[in-house]
């Protein structure tokens, strides 16, 4: 059969890799491909009976990229069955990985869309992270999974970075004794508000270090040890009225804190959230 043809891209995902491989074919033919259909999200084996019942009689191609086994198959089965032309896009890279590997693929259908999404909310929560970092614009507070509340270097930006690489939107808030917090902190449900507090030794010697870091006097009152237990006093006051989860963050990594937080989010999405809700950590 010859002349004109309609290409058909299916998939048991989205359809779009087997679409730009079938539109970069295309082109070398001028206009003697009709049309491209992309036929995506063939997961049912009637969806291929379907199909192949509906363009058996006509002068079609298919090229596909289709994962699942059984639907492959019977892609494959249907197509000679009717001699119909099929182009497999993925399954030589496929076999050819496995044989170099040793590895079996996953056949799970839509990986790859599924990195990108994943890959693109990452970039968007580590934006809004950057966006809303030290309390730069509170506006931020109504749209986060999570503010952290806390007095000055109590790792309050290295632990927001590190929640947004886990696609974790987060803002976070200095507590200082002379300005009251936003109002926004308090329209927000408590359960996304996690107080850092730190052991004022601890955080004296953090300051004192930070100054010398910046050349400065480590004498400073910023670092003085009476500051740090008035603002820290202060940050419990806020904490309490604000009926927030609490971490001591004392000798703590990063990642440990991050954990118990992302702990908590994944326990409020699979149980809810109800009763009390001020823990010390």
């Amino acid at each position: 059969m010859s002349g004109d043809i309609v290409i058909y891209a299916v998939s048991d995902s989205i359809g779009e890799t087997a679409e730009e491989v079938a539109k970069a074919a295309a082109v070398q033919f001028n206009s003697h491909v009709k049309e491209i259909k992309r036929i995506p999200n063939l997961t049912d084996i009637n969806m291929v009976d379907e199909l192949i019942d509906r363009i058996k009689s006509s002068n079609a191609l298919i090229v596909y990229t289709v994962i699942i086994p059984e639907i492959k198959e019977r892609l494959i089965k249907r197509t000679m069955e009717y001699n119909i032309p099929a182009v497999d896009i993925l399954g030589p890279v496929i076999e050819n990985m496995e044989r170099l590997t040793g590895l079996k693929s996953k056949h799970e259908a839509g990986l790859l869309r599924k990195m990108n999404l994943e890959y693109f909310k990452r970039v968007d929560a580590i934006e809004f992270a950057v966006k809303n970092d030290d309390g730069k614009d509170p506006r931020g507070i109504l749209k986060a999974d999570a503010v952290l509340i806390g007095v000055s270097r109590t790792s309050k930006t290295p632990l927001s970075m590190y929640l947004a690489h886990k696609n974790i939107y987060v803002a976070n808030l200095p507590i200082v004794p002379e300005v009251e917090p936003p109002k926004e902190l308090y329209m927000i449900p408590r359960e996304k508000i996690y107080g850092l507090v730190i052991q004022p030794e601890k955080l004296n010697e953090i300051r004192r270090e930070r100054l010398r870091f910046l050349g400065l006097s480590d004498n400073a009152s910023y670092a003085s040890i009476d500051r740090i237990k008035e603002e820290l006093k202060f940050s419990r006051k806020i904490m309490k009225a604000l009926n927030c989860m609490v971490i001591d963050v004392t000798n703590k990594a990063v990642e440990e804190t991050a954990s118990i937080i992302l702990e908590d989010i994944n326990n409020r999405k699979i149980e809810g959230v109800s009763g009390e809700n001020t823990r010390n950590y």
